[in-house]
């Protein structure tokens, strides 16, 4: 049984499945992920993977901020940490907590991301080209690949960029990393 937030996902995938009036066999055709999987994703029998996520966010024209945003209660102005909702990739270990989540009059957003030692997460298509990022690591060592430039980065480093291509998140065998991603 998932977590009501991983609860709350599952029924609003289905729900932009179902505003696009598209079947599952559409949605698995147009992002690359079996038809089996979306049907267990929306019925809450599994929880996405950071790429199934990626992947069906890029279909839907939306960033994944957006759509966890969507799943989200309401907006407040303090976002006490208890309050702040994480969500962890089940097949890498990958966890992304909403520090500073979207709302409708803010520009901004901030994420903080953890990768385990030995982690790779590619997103082929950004999920709002040209956004403006900003990810400041916090701990560990990190090599980001943004528009095929690998950048390598450990703590206390700052990588500016906008979005416009594909992006590849990857740690070392021995070193995770932590970072903040502030996006605008």
């Amino acid at each position: 049984m998932l977590d009501t937030f991983s609860a709350r996902l599952a029924q609003r995938l289905y729900e932009l499945r179902s505003s696009h009036g598209w079947s599952l066999d559409q949605l698995a055709e147009f992002s690359g992920i079996s038809r089996a999987t979306l049907s267990r994703m929306e019925k809450g029998e599994v929880s996405p993977t950071a790429d199934s996520l990626g992947r069906l966010c890029a279909v839907f024209g939306l960033p994944m901020s957006r759509l966890l945003m969507m799943v989200e209660d309401t907006f407040v102005p303090r976002v006490p940490f208890e309050r702040q909702s994480e969500w962890r990739d089940p097949e890498t270990g990958f966890t992304r907590r909403s520090v500073s989540p979207p709302a409708p009059d803010l520009a901004g957003e901030v994420l903080e991301g953890h990768l385990p030692p030995g982690t790779v997460i590619t997103y082929e298509t950004p999920f709002k080209p040209g956004q403006e990022h900003h990810l400041i690591m916090l701990d560990g060592s990190l090599t980001l690949t943004v528009d095929d430039t690998p950048h390598d980065l450990t703590g206390g480093d700052c990588l500016r960029y906008h979005l416009s291509g594909p992006t590849r998140f990857e740690t070392s065998a021995t070193r995770g990393a932590r970072y903040l991603l502030v996006l605008i």
